[in-house]
């Protein structure tokens, strides 16, 4: 990148104080976009001058005394599965190109309220499932940003945007902030409304943040979380008011401590990662060195088959008859996931349910300290397996799939480069409803990781 891309926490405080206004806020992330969008295709759908015209009024708002807080005039972008009012809802697909939302999701609506600026829509995988975007990774034009969240991974990571609304259902938002060298939060699932947008699989499906900085997600956290109009089905969580996120961070040292969580998630690591990983976390000292370690609960060996099952069952429920009548619409991947749920018989989703439930249990009870060999704190893994792989996938979700199955929030952070210039991330998974935990320890662990945003340009 030709400079580091702005945080919304260093421009907040200059658009409060009138040193940065909304419009020369907006025509900065314009300029990124004319700059790098050729290349990165980051976006399916932009509206320059309605987005010129809400920054002239959120400008306005400001000399006229009115603030509405850090998120006025921050220009935002919305993967392309979430409906904002007067813009296409695409998810992906051919058909749905031009279909226009008649109302903003709840999520787009919070923001709207908290003085954001609806940029436009970012490119999501066809219908956020696997067959790969045509987004490429900022930093290697060559690699995936990884999928579905692509176009939101990329756009943070081009200062396109301070920040953008993601989904994920397997591993579709800490995986391409990962392969982009962005941070991100996947919050505990229905602690964001999930109405007005397009589902994949309802159990596991969750709307989280891309940013350029811990504090960043949790600021737009704070603006999108709250009640549904509509809770999801089953609600498994009790998960009471939203945590006041920006107040824990600044508390000042946090009581959590992190837990390297060991067995799959390093065995499913590759050699160069796995090395970077460990050399971050010998590196820098938490509260207390070393980490304690723990593996994972014996019903783990089988979390990424049954996580599988849902999301294909799950799927076939929404798209199957769709699937049926224009079968052209889905790529490969995504409609043999939908013939693969299909055919699942009813007792094996059941069965899988009742498993989600017995793991969700054991992991709750290992974050509070009440088993043995574990102590109250917040698991510490790699984020991906590998560094962003060629554009033929969007990478592999292991390290992440585990988490949307059990809806434990994660954070995930920059912490280092392979050789060859592309970034790796650092994720840390706390305990039900406890965002602000989880990202104060991520945030330690942000301030630690000797991590530097390289300022080269985009490759030719």
């Amino acid at each position: 990148m030709d400079s580091e891309p702005l945080t919304i926490t260093a421009a907040a405080p200059l658009i409060r104080s009138g040193q940065l206004t909304p419009s020369d806020l907006l025509e900065q992330c314009l300029a990124r976009i004319d700059r790098y969008e050729e290349k990165v295709r980051a976006w399916v759908y932009l509206d320059r001058e309605r987005a010129r015209t809400e920054a002239a009024q959120l400008t306005d708002e400001i000399m006229n005394g009115h603030y509405r807080g850090p998120l006025h005039g921050i220009p935002v972008g919305i993967k392309d599965i979430i409906d904002v009012f007067d813009m296409p809802t695409g998810c992906g697909s051919k058909l749905w190109a031009n279909s226009y939302a008649r109302r903003d999701a709840t999520c787009v609506q919070r923001l709207r309220e908290a003085g954001a600026l609806i940029l436009g829509k970012t490119v999501t995988t066809a219908f956020a499932s696997f067959d790969p975007p045509v987004t490429r990774n900022p930093w290697n034009l060559d690699r995936t940003p990884g999928g579905s969240s692509s176009g939101s991974a990329a756009a943070v990571a081009c200062g396109m945007c301070l920040a953008a609304l993601a989904t994920q259902t397997g591993g579709s938002i800490t995986r391409p902030a990962s392969y982009c060298g962005v941070c991100s939060l996947k919050p505990t699932w229905g602690r964001v409304s999930v109405d007005g947008v397009l589902p994949l699989a309802p159990s596991m499906d969750h709307i989280g943040v891309m940013a350029n900085c811990v504090r960043d997600l949790a600021i737009v956290f704070q603006a999108i979380a709250g009640p549904s109009r509509y809770p999801p089905a089953g609600m498994r969580f009790e998960l009471g008011t939203v945590p006041d996120c920006l107040a824990v961070l600044d508390s000042g040292p946090h009581a959590a401590r992190p837990i390297r969580l060991a067995g799959m998630f390093e065995e499913r690591t590759d050699g160069e990662l796995l090395a970077l990983y460990e050399d971050v976390l010998g590196s820098f000292e938490f509260d207390v060195a070393p980490l304690d370690r723990a593996v994972p609960p014996a019903g783990f060996a089988r979390i990424l088959k049954v996580h599988r099952l849902i999301m294909a069952t799950e799927a076939a429920w929404f798209h199957k008859e769709r699937l049926h009548r224009v079968p052209d619409d889905y790529p490969p991947r995504i409609r043999e996931l939908i013939e693969e749920g299909s055919g699942v018989p009813w007792a094996s989703y059941f069965d899988v349910d009742a498993l989600r439930s017995e793991l969700r249990e054991e992991i709750a009870n290992a974050l509070t300290g009440t088993q043995s060999p574990y102590r109250a704190g917040v698991f510490v893994t790699p984020a991906t397996t590998d560094f962003a792989p060629t554009t033929e996938t969007t990478g592999d979700p292991s390290m992440n799939s585990p988490w949307s199955f059990l809806g434990l929030p994660t954070v995930s952070v920059p912490a280092g480069w392979s050789d060859d210039g592309l970034p790796f991330a650092v994720q840390f998974v706390g305990r039900p409803g406890e965002e602000a935990e989880t990202l104060a320890v991520a945030s330690s662990g942000e301030s630690g990781f000797v991590y530097r945003r390289m300022t080269r340009p985009i490759p030719e």
